[in-house]
């Protein structure tokens, strides 16, 4: 049975697989590619909030059942843990749409940790579940939030997690029909 590290005593652990990989808002101390298994990043989540409003909805990402995601986990200090939890709180349960979890994911290096997740509650009213892509688009398209634009979001995401090795194939559809030319294609096999 693998051992879960201790990142140092009181140390903070968060995983990050949407924006929080570009714009994390907190300090930490480092981050560190990172797998999470259980879960598989989808933009299943309307957002009425950040990318949307509940009259034009927008779409972001959250965490729903099954399968495995790679992102990134960002070691927070002992000392800023309270005021990063507070944080995130904030941003992420504007309208309680996650679930906060602590659960084990697997460092790059091989050490498993605790991290803070936020996860899709399957039983909030913001809960999209699989759309097709006709209608994916048609709601990243129309959103907009005190965040920003929705095509910004998903077209950052997508550049990001490029620039890390992972190939999300609906966030790479949308990105090619949002701005034609200027997305990365799937790399090679």
């Amino acid at each position: 049975m693998t051992m879960i590290a201790d990142a140092g005593a009181g140390d903070l652990w968060v995983f990050g697989y949407g924006s929080l990989i570009w714009r994390p808002g907190f300090a930490f101390e480092e981050s560190v590619a990172a797998r999470l298994s259980g879960y598989h990043r989808s933009l299943c989540v309307f957002s009425h909030v950040h990318r949307g409003t509940p009259e034009r909805p927008g779409l972001v990402l959250g965490l729903d059942r099954g399968g495995t995601c790679r992102g990134l986990a960002f070691r927070v200090a002992a000392g800023h843990a309270d005021e990063t939890i507070a944080y995130l709180r904030e941003r992420e349960q504007a309208t309680s749409v996650y679930l906060e979890r602590h659960l084990v994911v697997t460092l790059e290096d091989g050490r498993r940790v605790k991290a803070v997740v936020y996860v899709a509650d399957r039983k909030h009213l913001q809960y999209a579940g699989r759309l097709p892509a006709a209608e994916l688009l048609k709601l990243v398209r129309q959103g907009r939030g005190s965040s920003g634009e929705n095509p910004d979001y998903v077209l950052r995401t997508h550049d990001h997690l490029h620039k890390m090795g992972i190939f999300d194939p609906v966030l790479a559809e949308l990105a090619e029909a949002l701005a034609p030319g200027l997305t990365h294609p799937r790399p090679p096999l």
